[in-house]
């Protein structure tokens, strides 16, 4: 249950993104077009696609909430991980088209001096996004969601790319029209960077990649519980935020059905108290004499 709620609270931080992206998007968008700034509407574009990803990570939050049922038994939460991976899509087509476009005006030297009013924009539009950024990025430690951190990276970089902006904008009033378009294309390339990276991320939990050094850890907590002669096997994947473990334990052959039991409810409170691993499938085998080569 504890899982669910904080899936549940995450949803917080996908809103507070919402309405910051919505109106800043609105906001860049028209100042830009006001002001003749390529790379201030650059960026309203990259707040349009943000609102996408932060309604991808609310509806896979909230299908992620859903219980197990008859078709899904271990639950929905790689919804989360969807969510992600179809945002990521999108991101890279916008990003292509604001790339394309700062392209454009880069071979034509149809520079234009955007009013100055850009770059106030800009510098408040960052602010803003470095505090989202903040409140995300807790947040998604605190409850553990992936979704919510990409989220959290966003806004990071949405902050970096309005300082973009700002220099773009200084800098053709200082005589160098084309840093605008330049800062235009730098909005591009960042959507892309952040996409890839949330792209990465998401396929490789939906195709079960696991950090072997996290799985290392997890075999010396079990392997450190009284009663435990060797670790047999042991694996782990993502479900979502969540992380399910199997491992295979042998224990003396002579321990009876309860002393065993109790083994295995040690291994999994053990597994929760340190890694913060909810599902922990622990199954007992007798050590046999020819498995005592086995790896701990």
């Amino acid at each position: 249950m504890e899982t669910y709620e904080k899936l549940k609270e995450s949803e917080k931080g996908a809103w507070v993104s919402i309405c910051a992206y919505i109106m800043l998007s609105l906001l860049k968008t028209a100042i830009g077009y006001w002001t003749g700034s390529e790379a201030l509407t650059a960026d309203g574009f990259n707040n349009a696609t943000d609102i996408i990803l932060s309604l991808a990570v609310l509806v896979g939050l909230k299908i992620s909430r859903k219980p197990p049922d008859q078709d899904h038994a271990y639950g929905h939460f790689r919804a989360e991980s969807i969510s992600s991976l179809v945002a990521s899509f999108i991101m890279i087509t916008v990003s292509l088209q604001v790339m394309v476009q700062a392209g454009r005006t880069l071979i034509a030297q149809t520079y234009d001096t955007p009013d100055i009013w850009a770059s106030w924009t800009a510098l408040g539009s960052a602010a803003v996004m470095y505090a989202v950024y903040s409140y995300n990025k807790k947040l998604a430690a605190k409850s553990g969601s992936e979704s919510l951190m990409a989220a959290a990276k966003d806004n990071l970089s949405d902050a970096m790319v309005s300082l973009g902006v700002v220099v773009g904008v200084i800098g053709s009033h200082l005589g160098l029209p084309w840093l605008d378009p330049v800062a235009a294309l730098v909005v591009g390339v960042m959507i892309a960077k952040t996409a890839v990276e949330i792209f990465k991320s998401s396929a490789y939990n939906l195709t079960d990649g696991f950090d072997e050094n996290d799985l290392d850890a997890y075999r010396r907590t079990a392997a450190a519980t009284p009663g435990v002669l060797e670790i047999k096997d042991m694996k782990a994947r993502f479900l979502g935020s969540n992380v399910l473990v199997d491992m295979v334990v042998l224990v003396n052959p002579e321990l009876s059905v309860a002393e065993s039991h109790d083994i295995s409810d040690e291994i999994e409170k053990r597994m929760l108290e340190e890694h913060g691993i909810f599902n922990a499938h622990v199954h007992i085998e007798p050590l046999l004499e020819e498995e005592e080569h086995c790896y701990v």
